[in-house]
């Protein structure tokens, strides 16, 4: 068993998820039930993933879950670049969470590789 909040990227993904809420709270009211809870959901996924995954018993579980959170991430992503192709968003406003985003993700395979 890991402790979760002392891993960085639980604590990357926190601020992610945090940024996300932010961003996705300009979106238009009639995204409230479409995009804007998509991007959240997927967003607090990651997080939520890891920290599970780091409560089981064994390494095998934990990078199962890591598994699911790295999914998550390319599903953040993709939802991260359609809100600004709609232009939910501007390109300035996404950039920093996209790059976070791809430090995490490098992070997760590091993670899983150590694992195997």
């Amino acid at each position: 068993m890991h402790n979760f909040q002392e891993l960085k990227i639980w604590q990357k993904s926190m601020d992610i998820t945090v940024d996300v809420y932010k961003l996705s709270a300009q979106f238009p009211k009639e995204e409230k039930y479409g995009l804007t809870s998509q991007i959240r959901r997927s967003a607090v996924s990651i997080p939520s993933n890891i920290s599970e995954g780091a409560g089981r018993n064994t390494n095998g579980e934990f990078k199962n879950f890591l598994g699911i959170a790295s999914g998550s991430s390319n599903e953040l992503f993709t939802q991260l670049i359609l809100s600004e192709r709609l232009n939910l968003v501007e390109n300035k406003n996404v950039k920093h969470i996209l790059d976070a985003l791809i430090e995490v993700q490098k992070m997760n395979y590091k993670l899983i590789q150590k694992f195997k």
